[in-house]
């Protein structure tokens, strides 16, 4: 029997890096939906989660029929050119259409809250949503987003690594450590940094 009720939430990661994208997820869950998973403990957002529990997590979402996402990023090219702001905001339109066009939303069917400081816009061409303050410790649907996010965006900070050596992006993510200062320093911005961060005076 199909659930009536469904719930999506959204949440960011990387708006304060200095490097890579910005990247949200819209998960969408049952409105009843329970999460209990003795090994794994309580779900949490992904800021406090280990980032090995953080792992276990992403693969028990992969692997559960009702839960379903979709990712968008938004690169340092045009962060730079919109502001992080509008574009975390740009990003989590393109990630809740995503998910409305791969599972056919119905607006009478589904309830949808953002994390603090995303929004969607409420308008006769944009759903009727909710921004929540702390989300990401209150809505079942945004902690799953934070923790896809969070693993989605760390594993392409990884590889991103691989072709940046000089920064230690594997280490950091792309936050303003002060190793990554320094490095940015001796070798330069990249062009997978964004400039309208980067301040070495």
């Amino acid at each position: 029997m199909m659930p009536k009720h469904y719930i999506v939430g959204i949440d960011e990661v990387g708006r304060g890096s200095l490097a890579g994208p910005v990247a949200v997820v819209a998960a969408l869950i049952p409105e009843n939906l329970k999460i209990r998973v003795k090994k794994l403990g309580t779900l949490k957002d992904s800021k406090k989660l280990s980032p090995a529990l953080r792992e276990k997590w992403f693969n028990f979402f992969q692997n559960h029929n009702a839960i379903k996402y979709a990712i968008a990023r938004v690169y340092p090219k045009k962060i730079d050119e919109i502001n992080i702001s509008r574009a975390a905001n740009l990003a989590a339109i393109r990630a809740f259409y995503r998910l409305k066009r791969n599972h056919q939303l119905k607006s009478n069917t589904t309830d949808i809250f953002l994390d603090g400081g995303l929004f969607l816009g409420n308008s006769k061409k944009k759903p009727l949503s909710k921004t929540i303050i702390r989300g990401d410790e209150k809505i079942n649907a945004i902690k799953i987003a934070s923790i896809i996010a969070k693993v989605t965006r760390d594993r392409q900070m990884r590889r991103l690594a691989k072709k940046y050596p000089q920064y230690s992006l594997e280490v950091h993510k792309g936050y303003g450590t002060q190793t990554h200062l320094a490095s940015i320093k001796k070798f330069g911005p990249s062009d997978i940094h964004r400039k309208t961060f980067i301040n070495l005076s």
